[in-house]
């Protein structure tokens, strides 16, 4: 069923409101976790993209100095030289 136009005169809001009306004590008594509801929906909303932090840290950072001709020395070795 389309949706009538909002009348000129009444703003957003109190339009809005007549399509969601307040809820009572029995609405409330009603509801349920969305969880429980639609569980593979919420299950994969809570899947995020990319990495998180990790649980058990694999790697260590360490500082290094190192004089600059062996850096330079490095460097020419080309992109990734850092991951060598």
């Amino acid at each position: 069923m389309k949706k009538p136009k909002k009348p000129e005169g009444v703003s957003r809001r109190e339009w809005d409101d007549l399509d969601i009306p307040e809820w009572t004590a029995a609405d409330f008594k009603r509801a349920r976790p969305a969880a429980e509801v639609f569980p593979e929906i919420i299950a994969a909303w809570r899947k995020r993209r990319g990495r998180g932090p990790q649980k058990a840290p694999t790697k260590k950072l360490v500082s290094l100095r190192l004089d600059r001709d062996v850096l330079e020395r490095f460097r020419k070795t080309g992109p990734g030289w850092q991951g060598i």
